[in-house]
């Protein structure tokens, strides 16, 4: 059975060496759904609480909410860090408050201090899907991920394989030593 949950992302971008309108810089709102597959939870009744499902997403994924997105090649990423710069926010500013932690993978890094995620590859719909799934497969159960951004829209379905224990309480994860995060569970 499946848990879904969905995130909304503001994020800018641009397709660099792109023969379209996707060259010039622009921006979009990017609805991310997330399915997770597991057994049912007895305890709970759910495969994964969908509140869990977003706030374990969201801590990777704010990054992406109000961020410029560009590739690593991209002749605007050195402009736009050097305008940071000139202008104080480079490393952050007093109202830069939603952010997650840095992040570096294979596909993205992410600069939380200056709302900016840097990607090996265009940033496309399928393109976010593999970021997410490099991100988040190894805390959930990733059965499959939708992201539609305008008219674009890509989903892809995964294998889960992974054994996530979870607490018969409140059906989170249980962290390293067997005990939940939110109510003190200990297996």
């Amino acid at each position: 059975m499946r848990s879904i949950t969905t995130l909304e992302l503001q994020y800018a971008h641009r397709f660099y060496g792109f023969k379209g309108e996707a060259q010039y810089l622009h921006g979009h709102t990017g609805t991310l759904t997330i399915e997770v597959n597991d057994s049912v939870n007895m305890g709970v009744n759910m495969v994964f609480p969908c509140n869990e499902i977003k706030k374990t997403a969201w801590e990777v994924m704010k990054n992406f909410d109000h961020a410029l997105v560009l590739r690593e090649d991209d002749p605007l990423l050195p402009a736009i860090l050097d305008v940071y710069e000139k202008q104080g926010i480079k490393d952050g500013a007093p109202t830069n408050q939603m952010k997650g932690p840095a992040f570096k993978t294979e596909l993205a890094t992410a600069y939380p201090e200056c709302r900016l995620v840097v990607t090996k590859e265009t940033m496309t719909v399928e393109g976010m899907i593999k970021i997410v799934y490099d991100l988040l497969k190894d805390k959930l159960n990733i059965a499959k991920l939708t992201f539609t951004s305008g008219d674009n829209a890509a989903s892809e379905e995964f294998e889960t394989n992974n054994h996530i224990d979870r607490c018969p309480l409140c059906g989170i994860a249980l962290d390293e030593n067997g005990v939940c995060p939110k109510c003190g569970y200990k297996k």
